[in-house]
This record gives C-alpha cells, structure tokens and sequence, in this order.
C-alpha cells in the first residue's frame, strides 16, 4: 500500500484547481485599422488648431503694431480711421470707458492711460507712483477737488524744466515735489485763474496733505 504524505495530497490537489493559463487576445487586422484612423485624425485635428492659433498670435501681433504706431503720434498727427481703430481695438482703454465712470471718478493710472491711448496731452505722466497714489486717495474719499489740484500740478509741469514761483522767483516744477509747502510758494504761482477756482482747488490740496502727512 502507498501512503502519500499529507504534503503531497495538498499539493496535487492545489494543481488541480489551478485555472489554465490565460491566453491574451491579439488585436484583429480591424481594431489595427482602426487605432490607425483615429490616429491620423488626431494628427489632422492637431494641425488645424495649430494652424489656428498661429493665425490667431498672427492677427493679434498685427493689431498690437498697428496700435503702438498710431499712439506713437500726438493727437492732432492722428487721422480719424486711426481714432477710430485704436478705440474699436484697444483691448484696457474699451475696459476703462466701460465702466462709464467721467474723468473725475477714474484711477490715476486709468487717467494716465486714457491720456496716452487716445493721444490727449499727458500730463499724468508727470507724477510719481507716490503721488498717484495720492491723487487716488483724493478721488477714493471724494475730495474732487485736492484731486483737481495734483491735476493742476501735473499741467504744470508740462511747461517743463521753469516756471514761476512766488515774488518773481522761478522754480523746477518737474523735480519739485507736492507739498503743502511747495504748493504755497511755487505751484500756486504758476496758474493765472481771475476765477479763483484753482487757487480753491490748491488749498483743498494742502488740507489733504496736512491730514495726511507722510511718515
């Protein structure tokens, strides 16, 4: 009589639940066909938008060209067709005149591009980013006015390297800074107004620089 050990039961016994090997499906000739098309679709697809998006980086290269070449000139050097076309073309000048502010209410910065963009004088361009940001805290409380006066500061300035100050004196207003000091002697000198307007505009200036003295 064989005795076979428990091991070797357990064993052959394990072999013989053991599942036949799996046999991995081959890919038909159609499937091949197939992923082949796709492919190729992909690629054409691919290419399209490609193609696309170079034409798109293309006409936008184009328009900005254009831009910069028309804001090149004042004004005045400006035809109509190129008003025209900065204004239907502009991507930040559309954004600013939509939000349908008036000039008063806009930032200093805002100001400061509109001036550019549509060939205005560009006086804005004369101040600080400090005393933008002045001119900003001024529209921000809604002191129209104290903002009216870094405007006319900046006006000045475009007279350029000398202008008059107080008693005859002359000053550099391009390097003289906006204090209430400075405005007392130079700034205010510098503009005839019978009206007085201005004059109301520059003492609602220095009242804003003396609440808000800087450190």
């Amino acid at each position: 009589m064989i005795v076979q050990s428990s091991s070797a039961v357990l064993f052959a016994n394990t072999v013989a639940r053991w599942p036949a090997a799996r046999q991995t499906p081959t890919a038909s000739p159609a499937n091949i066909a197939d992923t082949v098309r796709i492919s190729q679709a992909a690629r054409e697809a691919l290419a399209s938008s490609n193609a696309s998006f170079s034409s798109a980086t293309s006409s936008d290269k184009s328009v900005e060209t254009r831009l910069a070449a028309i804001k090149a000139k004042d004004g005045p050097s400006r035809t109509q067709e190129e008003q025209d076309y900065v204004r239907a073309n502009d991507k930040r000048l559309a954004e600013i005149t939509a939000q349908g502010k008036p000039p008063e209410k806009l930032t200093a910065d805002e100001l400061d591009y509109l001036q550019k963009a549509t060939g205005f004088v560009n006086t804005f361009a004369n101040l600080s980013p400090a005393e933008k940001a002045l001119y900003d805290k001024a529209v921000a409380s809604g002191n129209a006015e104290a903002a009216a006066g870094i405007s006319q500061i900046a006006l000045v300035r475009m007279m350029g390297h000398t202008a008059g100050g107080a008693n005859g004196t002359t000053y550099d207003p391009l390097n003289t800074e906006i204090t209430a000091a400075n405005i007392e002697k130079y700034f205010s000198h510098s503009i005839v107004d019978p009206t007085g307007k201005t004059q109301s505009q520059f003492q609602a200036l220095i009242q804003l620089l003396q609440d808000n003295p800087v450190a």
